[in-house]
């Protein structure tokens, strides 16, 4: 299992739609720090629909929290300034994919003390800074279970096997 964490959140549609994404993968989700809205904000709950209930959700003061709470977890930060692409890690059991608020993203002094650990993911236009946060995490959350296999381990795979005609191969 991987472990999510949002440190200061500020938009609740985002906190909602990371919780329902976690609610539906059996990940817990950790809330660090000072929120920008109450848990129970109408907004937060509206994101999340009815999945409010399957969020093993966890509230932590701040990191050093956090970090009691999962002493055996791998810790991954998410930021637009690293260098290591998110695709570059081998991801493990007991990871926590970090991920900062929506305005300033994680502190830089953490940036660079865990530079290792920092990933990002790439974006290739020049004229913007970031992707949404319910966005990043949802990329970052698939490829680890993409590599860990958990959703659906029993999930046939495309191979390099030749299609028939109008096959997977011939949609492009």
């Amino acid at each position: 299992m991987i472990h999510v964490a949002l440190v200061k959140p500020e938009i609740p549609p985002n906190t909602g739609n990371i919780a329902r994404l976690c609610a539906a993968n059996g990940i817990p989700l950790h809330l660090v720090g000072r929120l920008g809205f109450r848990i129970d904000d109408r907004s937060v709950r509206r994101a999340g629909l009815d999945y409010w209930p399957y969020v093993d959700l966890h509230q932590e003061r701040d990191l050093e929290e956090l970090r009691a709470r999962l002493p055996n977890s791998r810790f991954l930060y998410f930021s637009v300034h690293a260098e290591l692409l998110y695709t570059g890690v081998a991801y493990r059991p007991g990871d926590c994919l970090v991920f900062g608020s929506e305005s300033r993203g994680l502190d830089p002094d953490l940036l660079q003390r865990n530079r290792d650990q920092t990933v990002r993911i790439p974006i290739s236009s020049v004229h913007v800074r970031s992707l949404n946060l319910s966005s990043a995490a949802a990329i970052a959350i698939y490829e680890a279970l993409r590599q860990l296999r958990y959703n659906c381990p029993d999930t046939p795979r495309i191979t390099d096997a030749v299609f028939a005609p109008g096959s997977l191969d011939d949609k492009r």
